[in-house]
């Protein structure tokens, strides 16, 4: 009984206060599904970069990796995202970023990186069936992801001098490889805890 209320407490305390988690990582590395598990378990509001690229890259009738190879040339759709994400660092309010660069332009962020073997990616992606994304192989999935994750590390260490991919940018790195949302989620909480404690 204990225990419960312990852990009542700390949601309650939790909910009372402000915070930022930003979470970056690998493309099928679970971030999306994690974010929506801390939504509801900390009673914040979900900041993703990656359904604002989604709506952009839909608009200008392109798919994402052709939405981040554009982008290798014009600027204007990332100051865009960016300006957004730096607004937030000074805002208050209990916000989850779903964002490669929230921990660059959200320093005030508890910072994760959620990273997955990209054969588990792929197959996670190709899985997921997602309405602007249609693949018909899981290697088709794979060579997608990689020339996005090669476009964004380009973009951003071009852009901003950030190698995404250099871990000592994050709080926090969490293998998701063979753990479920769940459990990531619970280790993010428990390791977000730890670092405002």
């Amino acid at each position: 009984m204990y225990i419960i209320l312990l852990l009542v407490l700390q949601i309650k305390m939790v909910i009372k206060m402000n915070f930022k988690i930003s979470l970056a990582g690998d493309l099928g590395s679970g971030k999306t599904t994690v974010a929506k598990i801390l939504k509801e378990k900390m009673n914040a509001e979900i900041i993703s970069a990656g359904v604002i690229y989604r709506r952009i890259a839909k608009s200008l009738n392109m798919t994402v990796e052709q939405f981040n190879i554009n982008n290798e040339k014009d600027k204007q759709y990332d100051t865009l995202v960016d300006d957004m994400l730096k607004s937030y660092d000074e805002k208050e309010g209990n916000y989850i970023f779903d964002s490669r660069l929230a921990f660059h332009f959200v320093p005030s962020a508890v910072s994760f990186y959620l990273k997955a073997d990209h054969d588990v990616a792929a197959h996670r992606v190709f899985d997921a069936n997602r309405t602007d994304e249609h693949f018909c192989t899981v290697e088709e999935t794979e060579k997608s992801l990689e020339s996005r994750r090669a476009s964004e590390k380009r973009r951003y260490l071009d852009y901003y001098g950030v190698d995404i991919l250099d871990m000592t940018n994050y709080d926090f790195v969490i293998d998701t490889t063979n753990i479920c949302p769940e459990k990531v989620a619970e280790l993010i909480y428990n390791s977000w805890l730890s670092k405002i404690q």
